[in-house]
């Protein structure tokens, strides 16, 4: 029942609803899935088996599967494949920079320190002048 070229509607998960292509079986209760869905090891327990099987080769590539669906009426819609960005190293070097910096914190209380030293000179300095 689930071969090659089986078209089938996948009943669970993110993609249910979505009509797909079984391009090859798996052991056991798993077959990979390519089409509306997107290309991924599937149980066949979230699958809904259609009539129709169309003629492909076992693991075709995703434009195959799209050309394969479009010949039965299935629209598939191209997927933008995202780019990598810079801006992970980025963010590592301004941690890298921040790590080395003394913290606003340290310096603060460096400047409180001063103050109560400064109190206690001049409360000393009070009882020198009493005496």
């Amino acid at each position: 029942m689930y071969e090659i070229g089986r078209l089938c509607v996948k009943i669970a998960g993110r993609d249910s609803r979505q009509k797909c292509l079984i391009i090859d079986v798996l052991e056991g209760n798993f077959v990979m899935i390519d089409g509306q869905t997107r290309r991924r090891k599937c149980n066949i327990m979230h699958l809904e088996p259609l009539d129709k099987v169309v003629k492909i080769k076992k693991n075709a590539s995703h434009s195959e599967v799209a050309e394969a669906l479009k010949k039965e009426g299935i629209e598939v819609t191209e997927t933008k494949v995202k780019e990598k960005t810079e801006k992970p190293a980025k963010k590592a070097k301004e941690k890298a920079e921040t790590a080395k910096e003394p913290s606003v914190k340290k310096e603060k209380s460096a400047k409180t320190e001063e103050k109560k030293v400064k109190k206690v000179s001049k409360s000393k300095g009070k009882e020198t002048k009493e005496n």
